[in-house]
């Protein structure tokens, strides 16, 4: 079948029209607890949680939610047995609770991440940290976000 002119343009045009439309995925503009606490879980699994040794270096009032300087650090030697694996960080009510995965090692020197997060509402900020002895320990804040970042509008 030899394909003419009008053909070729009406399957190009189909082609162009369906890459236009636009593909909608539903997700909750906001996480809940239960996220959060899902979110974790994920990471740790059944392990406990202890509180202690680490330390997250976040304003606790910002004025813009959009770029929100930060800084986790866990008290390690960093030696060869006895360091941190990863650093996990979570919110509760951005639409993504895991904020992000920081894997590390003995030779990565010191303990320390430093990033800029988005954060949706005034809300808790999580930080876990994984040590070599496969130990779980975190630390929990409040931020106030007087300006909210994450957000999405529904017309």
């Amino acid at each position: 079948m030899q394909t003419t002119r009008r053909h070729f343009l009406s399957i190009a045009g189909g082609v162009a029209a369906a890459g236009t439309i636009p593909i909608v995925t539903l997700r909750p503009l906001q996480a809940t607890p239960a996220m959060l606490t899902t979110a974790i879980r994920n990471v740790v699994g059944e392990a406990p949680v202890r509180t202690g040794r680490v330390k997250l270096d976040i304003p606790p009032l910002v004025e813009n939610g959009n770029t929100v300087p930060m800084t986790v650090s866990v008290a390690s030697p960093m030696r060869a047995d006895d360091y941190v694996k990863s650093i996990h960080v979570f919110n509760e009510k951005n639409p993504q609770p895991n904020i992000g995965n920081f894997y590390l090692g003995p030779s990565s020197g010191r303990a320390q991440i430093s990033t800029r997060i988005r954060l949706a509402d005034t809300q808790k900020v999580v930080a876990i940290a994984r040590l070599s002895d496969d130990s779980f320990w975190q630390v929990t804040t409040e931020i106030v976000v007087t300006l909210a970042a994450c957000t999405e509008e529904m017309n």
